[in-house]
This record gives C-alpha cells, sequence and structure tokens, in this order.
C-alpha cells in the first residue's frame, strides 16, 4: 500500500542481497519497525551508472552473492505476508527486467503483492510497452523527475506516475551530501502544477536536518546511500539494529507543533 502514515513520510531504499538474503530481510523488517512507510527493494545490477560509489558497492557485493531479481520478488513476497500495510517498491534498472520478461515480472511482482516499481533508466517518453504491462498487473509507475526537466516534460511524467513522483534534488548520482539542494524546493512546487499525487524528495538525504527540511515542503523523503552506508560500516549482525536507530532519529529533527495557548 503507498501511502505515508506520518509526516514528512519515509521512503527507505536498501540494496537487497547486501550483505546477504537473509541480512536483507532482517533489515528491511527493522526498517520498518522503526516507521518507514515505504520500502524500496533495491535489485543489484552490475553498471549501476546512476548511483554513486556506496550504493555501487552494495550493488557489487550483492552480485557477487547470486541475487537475481527473483530473489528480490521472493523476499517481497514474504515482506507482503508480514507487513500488509507497508509500501513495497521494486527499485531496479531496466536490463534486469527485460532479462526475466517484462510480462513474466509484472505477473511475480503482483504475485508477490508489489505496490509498484521504479525503474531507473526508463523515461517516459519510451515507457508505452511498460506502462501497459505495469496497469496490467496492478503495479503502481514511479518515474523519477529532475531539476532540468522543463515543465513539458513534468507534465507528461506526473499523468504517467502513480503512487508518487520521486522527485530528485539535484541532478548526477546518488550519495549523500552536507547540504540540501536548494533546487528540490522549487521542483517540487513546478511539480505541483500537474499532480495532486504524494511527491516524495531524494538524492542526498542523510540526517535529521535533512529530513525536517524536506518535510518544509513536500510529502516524503527518499534516503538511500545513508542507511546502505550505515549496512557497510555496521556489519552484518548489527546491521538491523543500526538501521533502526537511524531511522529512528531522521524524526529528530523534526519540530513538535507548539502548544496551543491556554
Amino acid at each position: 500500500m503507498i501511502r505515508f502514515a506520518s509526516h514528512p513520510g519515509l521512503v527507505a531504499y536498501l540494496t537487497i542481497g547486501d550483505p546477504d538474503l537473509a541480512a536483507s530481510r532482517a533489515i528491511a523488517l527493522a526498517a520498518i519497525d522503526a516507521g518507514a512507510d515505504i520500502l524500496e527493494l533495491g535489485v543489484p545490477f552490475s553498471d549501476p551508472v546512476a548511483d554513486g560509489p556506496v550504493i555501487q558497492r552494495a550493488s557489487e557485493r550483492a552480485v557477487r552473492n547470486g541475487t537475481r531479481l527473483s530473489d528480490v520478488l521472493a523476499l517481497a513476497a514474504d515482506l507482503r505476508r508480514k507487513c500488509p500495510h507497508t509500501g513495497l517498491i521494486v527499485f531496479s534498472y531496466l536490463n534486469p527486467i527485460l532479462r526475466y520478461g517484462l510480462e513474466k515480472f509484472g505477473a511475480a511482482a503482483e504475485q508477490a503483492g508489489v505496490d509498484g516499481v521504479l525503474v531507473t533508466d526508463m523515461i517516459v517518453e519510451e515507457a508505452s510497452d511498460y506502462l501497459d504491462a505495469m496497469h496490467r498487473h496492478q503495479l503502481a509507475p514511479i518515474f523519477l523527475a529532475a531539476p532540468t526537466s522543463p515543465d513539458t516534460r513534468l507534465e507528461r511524467i506526473a499523468a504517467a506516475s502513480q503512487g508518487f513522483i520521486y522527485a530528485i534534488s539535484r541532478t548526477g548520482i546518488t550519495g549523500t551530501r552536507a547540504s540540501l539542494e536548494s533546487d528540490a524546493e522549487q521542483l517540487v512546487r513546478r511539480l505541483r502544477r500537474f499532480t495532486k499525487l504524494p511527491i516524495a524528495v531524494g538524492f542526498g538525504i542523510s540526517n535529521p536536518e535533512h529530513f525536517a527540511a524536506v518535510g518544509e515542503f513536500a510529502d516524503a523523503a527518499v534516503v538511500g546511500s545513508a542507511l546502505v552506508a550505515t549496512i557497510e560500516q555496521a556489519g552484518r549482525a548489527d546491521a538491523p539494529s543500526s538501521i533502526a536507530r537511524f531511522i529512528q532519529g531522521l524524526r529528530g529533527g523534526i519540530r513538535e507543533p507548539a502548544a496551543p495557548a491556554p
């Protein structure tokens, strides 16, 4: 179910299979228990050109472990049984889906209880067959919107998207940053002209201050590289508890509303 129970909502990205499948399951459950509204289940890929070094390393480890798209779908089915109200998104490059078979993938994702799909290198202008498959299998297609996109393209992305729109805070690759890009707020304002869908902002969100800042103008924040780095640093045994602490800490930057005057 794609919904945000709190504000700002939290979309948590995990590279499945890093450090291994059993650990990914434990980490995913810990993230859900700690307050993640939606999980992006990252399909490892040998050439993750849109990702920075942290996620590249995680993808390389998961590929070495032999993690496949079918493993990600199996984990999604397990998580769906245990967590019926958590949003589950398959996050992939196009190549693994094409190798699996677009129609076969759609059917398997639907059977697993996946809510939506985000294909990093799928552009809306070439998405006709992809969109048809997503609609046949009740899967929400989620697209990336960039600050450099003209309004005509943002309108097209908004029309094709379901669930939410992922607004990237800057162009380039994924990775943490010391400060949040100013382009993000302007991009969200532009998207609001074309859609009533929730808008989640990602790329570079890594601390409570970023998380709170996004909540001032967007519906949700996407946190990826910071979570993957936490897993890398914590190691297999400590990763679930480290992820739980990290997610709980993100909301530490949210200012509580003032109590009404007596």
